[in-house]
């Protein structure tokens, strides 16, 4: 079987609800890379919340990162990296178009490290996996260099508001999506950046084709991703609009999806 390459979202899909990987679907993927395919993550979340995984996994392959924002190799540091930010006057007229708006917090993140507006115990929380460098206060002041994301935090109801006004005034320099619960978060990136960009990217420098590529995903930020592979796979837990577009429908993150297709497409015993 010619190498195929295995791409992985990591909330949702690779990660169960715990934030582990299944011993079964560990294995899958370990047996995979023994025959020959190569495997990968593309995560929306910056490297150092994923390089755990990626370690654990004993990847030597590209990582995407940032939904595409920041597509890196890290076991080779002379490889054709892309990072591509927002520019700071984009940021800076976001910031201002929204204020009129009811939200909770605003934090921005240049790769690994992390601006945060306002100061709040939860989000200090979830955005210190891995020990960033963490500034508190106005953006304004201390946000110098284009930032890789921009974050909107706000409650379920204004996320929908705030969304829409940013697809009416601002769809023409950023792409904006959603995280889920227990924090209702909208993560901008610059335009045309997602992760399917950071997949071809990679595809390319591994010399693997389309249709020799199976991805995994569970939300609106693995859209573009599912639609690209050639085999793109939603997971039982993933959103309608997903699974809608996507090649197969798996089981679960918690029910091992990801080891049922690829014991399945792979001939893994």
């Amino acid at each position: 079987m010619k190498p195929h390459l295995i791409v992985l979202d990591l909330d949702g899909t690779l990660l169960t609800d715990q934030q582990q990987i299944s011993a079964k679907t560990k294995k899958s993927l370990l047996q995979a890379k023994e025959q020959g395919h190569q495997v990968m993550i593309a995560t929306g979340r910056p490297y150092r919340a994923s390089d755990i995984y990626y370690h654990e996994l004993g990847l030597t392959t590209p990582i995407v990162n940032f939904n595409g924002a920041y597509v890196h190799h890290p076991k080779n540091v002379s490889w054709q990296h892309m990072h591509t930010p927002i520019d700071l006057s984009v940021v800076h007229d976001v910031v201002n178009s929204i204020n009129s708006y009811e939200y909770e917090n605003i934090i921005a993140e240049v790769k690994d490290d992390i601006y945060v507006h306002t100061e709040d115990e939860r989000i200090l929380n979830i955005f210190n996996m891995g020990n960033p460098k963490i500034t508190l206060g106005d953006l304004y002041t201390h946000l110098l260099d284009n930032p890789t994301s921009l974050l909107i935090q706000a409650n379920e109801a204004n996320s929908v508001i705030i969304r829409d006004h940013l697809q009416a005034v601002h769809a023409e320099v950023i792409e904006h999506r959603r995280w889920g619960a227990p924090l209702h978060i909208i993560e901008i990136v610059r335009r045309g950046l997602n992760k399917a960009v950071g997949l071809a990217h990679v595809a390319k420098d591994l010399g693997i084709p389309r249709e020799r590529i199976i991805a995994f995903g569970d939300e609106d930020n693995d859209l573009e991703m599912i639609e690209y592979a050639g085999l793109g796979v939603a997971m039982g837990n993933g959103i309608s609009s997903l699974k809608n577009i996507a090649n197969e429908i798996t089981t679960t993150n918690n029910d091992d999806g990801i080891a049922k297709i690829l014991i399945e497409r792979l001939k893994l015993s």
